[in-house]
């Protein structure tokens, strides 16, 4: 299977400035501004929907893949933050964060003006460094 999520040279600021919500536009700008300020390097797309930052690679149904670091997803009905699984941390950072949902490498934000921007920025940081370190 072809990994469809990759790097690519898409216009990061029109995909924001796409965004229909304006809540959800805003918050895509202020979490590509964290996620510059933490990773130290430009926001890109990734596959159609994601924007990230970093790069780390993986090996997946036998094949090595390459994904952003820390990414994120400004959807109807909530921002999607792509972060590592497991970090040193996260559980406590995400008990302090505020309203939030999680899945697999993933937390769910409805609204960036409702959560600890703090804690976002700890998190984001942490979840950076620890797959920085795995290379």
């Amino acid at each position: 299977m072809t990994n469809r999520t990759t790097a690519s040279d898409a216009d990061v600021d029109a995909f924001i400035d796409a965004v229909s919500d304006p809540v959800r536009r805003e918050d895509a700008r202020a979490v590509r501004a964290l996620y510059e300020r933490v990773s130290g390097e430009p926001a890109r797309m990734w596959g159609s929907s994601i924007v990230g930052c970093g790069e780390y690679a993986y090996r997946a149904s036998g094949k090595d893949q390459r994904m952003c670091s820390i990414g994120f997803s400004p959807r109807k009905a909530e921002t999607v933050l792509y972060l590592a699984q497991d970090f040193p941390g996260k559980t406590d950072l995400l008990a302090q964060l505020g309203p939030h949902r999680t899945g697999v490498g993933c937390v769910y934000v409805k609204r960036l003006d409702k959560i600890d921007a703090g804690v976002l920025e700890r998190l984001v940081a942490a979840a950076f460094a620890a797959l920085q370190a795995t290379g």
